[in-house]
């Protein structure tokens, strides 16, 4: 085991506070709120290749909490070990060659929720 590293001067700090547990908190905050604005930009990207940036942004808008919260725990139980990962990779490349076998009827589908998402997504605006 490696011995702690020696501090030289108890005065010298690294970071805005000399607290090290807000700054613990402020370097969370910081890379949460980053993966945040992160994740909807790519969100935003991958729905405005196909629609208009102001559609792409209701249909995100639009999403229920349950999507919400479900993403959220998939993607928890994706990162947490590998054989969460293996899972959840597995079922994203199943549904992925399920729906390329559907071909249009999938195509059709997803069109009519993406519809349905957009349409809470306006709802909510007003």
């Amino acid at each position: 085991m490696r011995p702690a590293p020696q501090v030289e001067d108890e005065d010298a700090f690294i970071g805005p506070s000399p607290d090290p547990k807000t700054n613990l908190l402020i370097a969370d905050l910081a890379l949460r709120g980053g993966a945040l604005l992160a994740r909807r930009g790519l969100e935003r990207g991958l729905l405005g290749r196909r629609y208009a940036p102001e559609k792409a942004r209701k249909i995100i808008k639009g999403r229920s909490m349950s999507e919400t919260l479900l993403s959220a725990a998939v993607s928890r139980l994706a990162m947490g070990s590998v054989p969460g990962a293996i899972l959840v990779g597995g079922a994203l490349l199943a549904k992925t060659l399920y729906d390329r076998r559907k071909g249009k009827a999938a195509i059709r589908k997803g069109e009519a929720k993406i519809e349905e998402t957009g349409a809470k997504g306006e709802d909510s605006e007003t």
